[in-house]
């Protein structure tokens, strides 16, 4: 393993470039000319309405699959059980979703 991670460490250092180039920190915009240099970052606003939306979309992918085998466990003792989980899975959220909603988490201000 270290024999691994030297021969990598050697790679990089005789196939890497020497030193950095300064355009390479410049913008690209599509092969024209940078008309101004920006160095305004992205509003956390659409970080947080990212990561809600992978949150939730996350739960209803969970929540897909409970749903196609749900109807076999109707029949067997297993009904019960998988329901009440999955009730209690919907009202975690739900009270996430809730919870968001007074938060204002998603009000652009």
């Amino acid at each position: 393993m270290i024999f691994g991670v030297f021969l990598l460490w050697l790679a990089a250092k005789l196939g890497g470039p020497a030193s950095a180039d300064p355009v390479k920190f410049e913008s690209y915009e599509c092969g024209i000319p940078v008309q101004e240099k920006k160095d305004s970052k992205l509003s956390v606003k659409f970080y947080l309405t990212a990561i809600l939306f992978i949150i939730f979309d996350i739960e209803i992918i969970f929540m897909y699959p409970w749903a196609l085998t749900f109807r076999d466990f109707i029949g067997s003792s297993l009904g019960l059980y998988s329901f009440v989980a999955m009730a209690i899975f919907v009202a975690i959220f739900v009270f996430g979703l809730f919870w968001e909603i007074k938060s204002k988490a998603l009000e652009w201000e």
